[in-house]
Formats: structure tokens, sequence, C-alpha cells
């Protein structure tokens, strides 16, 4: 069970989106809020490589 189910549905979908912002790069060009980015990083799904977010490979698992 991914640990994003447990979050309400317009948390999940917005959060989905910042994983699929973070693999294709777009976040230069529309800013992640620090927050998603901290939520994600605490489940696991993104770390911060310098000052850029990456996926995990439980990341990957989720888009």
């Amino acid at each position: 069970m991914s640990d994003l189910t447990a979050l309400p549905l317009d948390e999940v979908i917005r959060l989905r989106w910042v994983l699929r912002d973070i693999r294709a790069k777009r976040f230069t060009l529309s800013p992640v809020s620090s927050s998603d980015i901290e939520t994600l990083r605490d489940m696991g799904y993104v770390e911060v490589v310098g000052e850029l977010p990456v996926l995990t490979p439980k990341g990957q698992e989720q888009i």
C-alpha cells in the first residue's frame, strides 16, 4: 500500500503531479512548494541533491 493513499485525495493528486514535475525537471519553470518537497522527502519519495529535488526509486514507483 502506498503512503500516499492515507492522505486526502486532493493532496494525493497534487503530490503525484509534483513527482511528475520533478521527474521532468519542470520545477525550474514552475517552482514546487517547499512543504510538498518536505512531505515527499519524509515519505522517502524525494531526496534533495545540492539544491535540486530528485526522485528516489520509491518515488519512481509512485508515478
